[in-house]
């Protein structure tokens, strides 16, 4: 209980003591305790400056009070306005650092479906979708009309580049607020890459799908001017239905 406000277990075991004694001079809290005398020293050092302790000088001696145990909660609103006003210089230490750089992968169809929700809360303003093929469907019509529903909800607009084996499914009669095309018949990749504001999303098709998710401004645009520019060289786009 006490580490979870930030005593360590020696000046847990020292206030402990000295509440059980009262006032009292350091000997009688040093055989209370069970700990050594320069430990106990330090101790009561330290929850003087924290203020779980109080003392006065008898002659040649130091008498200690602990204080009553609701003043833990004076210490920890100070610690909490300490840190409130840490906060805007520790967020502006933040802007200035390194560029955040997160990769994580997943595992699955289960795992794919948290990296592609992850991918819905990243914001930015367009979805952006290369290397979509025929395994892709092992998701569902059902669960991918539901899931551009959401990112046309959020007020994201979609441009994909699927592979041509999925033109008779038709996506741009399902998908809202989107721009679909298909490259030419052929080569059927199994590698999907999505880029979303700062994040993107590799998904490996394979019989157990495998998900990367990576977390970094500079590697998502270089991926996004890729598709910018494989966009630009694909055939000719199919539009959703108006009003959908």
């Amino acid at each position: 209980m006490f580490r979870e406000i930030g005593l360590t277990a020696a000046e847990a075991k020292t206030y402990v003591a000295l509440l059980s004694l009262g006032e009292s001079a350091v000997g009688p809290v040093i055989e209370k305790s069970g700990l050594q005398s320069s430990v106990v020293h330090l101790a009561l050092t330290n929850l003087k400056s924290k203020g779980f302790v109080s003392s006065v000088k008898e002659g040649k001696r130091n008498k200690y009070q602990a204080s009553e145990p609701r003043h833990m909660l004076f210490y920890l609103e100070e610690k909490r306005s300490k840190v409130q006003n840490m906060l805007p210089k520790l967020k502006e230490l933040s802007r200035r650092s390194a560029f955040p750089s997160e990769v994580t992968v997943f595992r699955g169809v289960r795992g794919v479906k948290e990296l592609l929700y992850s991918l819905l809360e990243a914001g930015g303003k367009e979805h952006h979708t290369f290397g979509s093929s025929n395994k892709s469907l092992m998701l569902d019509d059902e669960w991918w009309t539901r899931y551009h529903k959401k990112r046309s909800d959020k007020g994201i607009a979609a441009k994909l580049l699927f592979n041509e084996s999925l033109m008779a499914w038709k996506a741009e009669e399902k998908y809202p607020k989107s721009e679909i095309r298909y490259t030419n018949e052929g080569f059927e990749p199994l590698t999907e890459t999505i880029i979303r504001n700062d994040m993107v999303g590799i998904i490996v098709w394979a019989d157990n799908p495998i998900g990367i998710l990576m977390h970094h401004p500079v590697v998502a645009s270089s991926y996004d001017n890729f598709f910018k520019l494989i966009w630009s060289a694909s055939a000719i786009p199919h539009f959703a239905k108006r009003g959908h």
